[in-house]
């Protein structure tokens, strides 16, 4: 009897041993940023091309972001058109989505209100009050 549990005992512990290489493997290959390749999101770039104060700047769209007028929002629009929290663009693996907050004055894309979550493409036009961003 004594002899089946050391024997049990032993592959527990070369299990253990085993796990622990293989997660310190998999610490290595990703600090080495091998295999990130997998799980990186290329991300979607938005660039304002009309506004009174922000005017060409840029932002990167990776995962869910909120744009408003909130200093609380990710991105911060100055515009008194735009609502505190007024649009959320949401990554996908084919672009981006967008989805309007409930916002007072709406969102519009390409000049037609936005009413329900729209598929977003390279060079479409979303307008928030007088602010204008450029899906590149």
């Amino acid at each position: 009897m004594p002899d089946i549990i050391l024997a049990l005992l032993r592959l527990i512990f070369l299990g253990l041993i085993y796990l622990f290489v293989w997660q310190v493997a998999r610490g290595i290959a990703t600090h080495l940023g091998i295999h990130a390749e997998r799980r990186r999101r290329r991300g979607t770039k938005v660039v304002i091309v009309r506004s009174d104060t922000q005017a060409g700047l840029d932002f990167t769209v990776t995962d869910a972001t909120v744009i408003g007028r909130s200093p609380e929002a990710d991105i911060v629009i100055d515009d008194p058109y735009a609502s505190e929290f007024h649009l959320r663009l949401v990554a996908t693996e084919n672009g981006l989505t967008l989805h309007d907050l409930g916002s007072t004055n709406g969102t519009y894309l390409n000049g037609r209100r936005v009413t329900a979550p729209a598929e977003l493409r390279r060079g479409d036009a979303v307008q928030v009050g007088k602010t204008v961003m450029e899906i590149r």
